[in-house]
């Protein structure tokens, strides 16, 4: 009942004139930076910082708390329209809400991305005020070795989903394993692959490896085909979901939910796990014309992702109000924004600036309001995106993703980066390697070398300390039937002469 109280005290102080255009601008702002390629939220809060000189604090954490949120959700317009994400977070929707896109149900794929992030966003929030304790102690529990377990789940888990084939998904998981391993060994110190240019010393940005492999290899790819065949008119389709959708959709809204609020809640748990996740498991659920529309733009797998992806943004504040862990770049910038204050986030800041707290977290059920308002009625706008001759928006959309980059480091060799990895994200389409493996294992691929490195230093160099966990066991057994399943699956199918299930392709 105090958490109530306190709540309601928030929505006091959030629902000021002041605060309100604060917040509207912040859910505007994100959505804004969060549909252009290489511009996320980590980057805009970051030049905003300079307002916290001037601005009060609930007003400034508030307009932060909307940019969040909204390029949450605006990532899911590129990606749906574009096959584009413009956050790494988003491309797993890309992957059957593109399919809609060119089946003539953006709209509908737009639609479901909004309500199921208003969905997943109100109940996350809701969450994050009355189960955050029990949540944050659940990950203090977890240690290196169940860490380390948690990104093999990942990377067997996206291999052997999100392609056609097990060994061209591991395929493309080693080649992002490899680019993640450019730049300084943080426990070593020693250069690796950085061909002795200084400006790999700190490896290769996560935004440029998205950026190239999605939008500028998707680019290079469309301009291939268009050689050979005139540019396809994609009709935008109704402006609205009708029954069948709804009735498609609400279950893995929740599920997303309940999928991505724990996994923002862990350290290195981020939005990327709990998304393909989600996809995976509303692909395995599907049933009747869902399993047939899977790789040809099942609406199950754009709501499961987008609600998860969206859930896992209040679980990231859940250990940044309460240990002053951040577990997103975004929340690493929101962190320095407190010490910008002279605040530090923990138990003190829930007793000393109670109203500072509960206004911010109060404004997450405003800004997700505002935000359905806004982008609910814009899905049949931005759809005729579509309608805009395919040389020019390409080309438009190169050149955003160049000035996104750029503006990262300011550095030319971003750049030179951006496009190699563009060859490469072209070359992946050409000969059939999925692209999400690629750009998970980045992600995710030095976190787990530092966890094994740590679990093997704590066990004195015994390998079976990666399994004296109960938490790393399942995992590990979770990440071997993952691996396993398709191959016993083919097996039977070869065995029996029936007709192999259809999977995902992924252009």
């Amino acid at each position: 009942m105090e958490s109530l109280q306190l709540l309601l005290d928030g929505f006091a102080s959030a629902l000021t004139p002041v605060n309100l255009l604060y917040a509207l601008v912040g859910v505007t702002l994100g959505t804004l930076v969060g549909v252009l390629p290489g511009i996320g939220p980590a980057m805009t809060v970051a030049l905003l910082l300079p307002i916290t000189f001037t601005v009060p604090p609930a007003s400034a954490f508030i307009m932060f708390a909307g940019i969040y949120y909204g390029g949450m959700y605006g990532g899911s317009t590129t990606s749906i329209l574009l096959n584009t994400p413009g956050e790494s977070s988003s491309m797993i929707t890309a992957l059957e809400g593109n399919k809609m896109a060119r089946r003539g149900r953006a709209a509908q794929a737009l639609a479901t991305a909004a309500i199921g992030s208003f969905v997943a966003g109100t109940l996350a929030t809701a969450l994050l005020v009355f189960a955050a304790p029990a949540v944050v102690s659940f990950a203090i529990s977890f240690g290196p070795e169940d860490y380390f377990a948690l990104a093999i789940l990942a990377f067997t888990a996206v291999s052997s989903v999100l392609s056609r084939s097990v060994v061209r998904g591991l395929a493309s998981l080693g080649l992002g394993l490899m680019i993640g391993l450019v730049g300084i060994d943080q426990q070593t110190g020693q250069a690796r692959l950085t061909l002795g240019i200084d400006q790999l010393l700190d490896g290769i940005d996560v935004v440029i490896v998205a950026v190239g492999l999605f939008a500028v290899g998707e680019a290079l790819y469309v301009a291939s085909r268009l050689r050979h065949a005139p540019p396809e008119v994609v009709p935008v389709g109704r402006a609205w979901m009708g029954r069948a959708d709804w009735g498609r959709s609400w279950r893995p809204w929740l599920r997303g939910t309940a999928l991505g609020f724990p996994f923002g809640a862990l350290p290195g748990g981020g939005a990327e796990i709990p998304t393909f996740l989600s996809y995976a498991a509303e692909k395995r659920l599907a049933r009747g014309v869902a399993r047939e529309e899977y790789g040809r733009g099942a609406i199950e797998g754009v709501a499961g992702p987008e609600a998860a992806n969206n859930a896992s943004a209040a679980g990231t504040l859940v250990p940044l109000l309460t240990l002053g862990l951040p577990t997103s770049a975004t929340a690493a910038i929101m962190l320095a924004a407190f010490q910008q204050y002279g605040l530090q986030p923990g138990p003190q800041l829930f007793d000393h600036n109670p109203a500072l707290v509960w206004g911010m977290i109060a404004s997450l059920f405003i800004g997700n309001t505002m935000l359905l308002v806004l982008n609910l009625p814009l899905a049949p706008v931005w759809a005729k995106l579509l309608r805009i001759p395919r040389p020019y928006l390409y080309a438009g959309i190169v050149m955003f993703a160049a000035l996104g980059v750029y503006a990262l480091n300011a550095s030319a060799v971003d750049l030179v980066v951006l496009y190699l990895l563009g060859l490469l994200g072209f070359a992946m389409r050409r000969f059939g390697l999925p692209v999400a493996p690629a750009v998970i294992g980045m992600i995710l691929g030095p976190m787990a070398e530092i966890q094994l490195r740590r679990a093997l230093a704590i066990g004195a160099g015994d390998v079976g300390v990666l399994v004296r966990s109960p938490i790393a066991v399942t995992l590990l057994v979770l990440s071997a039937l993952a691996l396993l399943t398709p191959l016993f699956r083919k097996a039977l199918t070869r065995r029996t002469g029936g007709p192999s299930l259809p999977v995902s392709r992924e252009d």
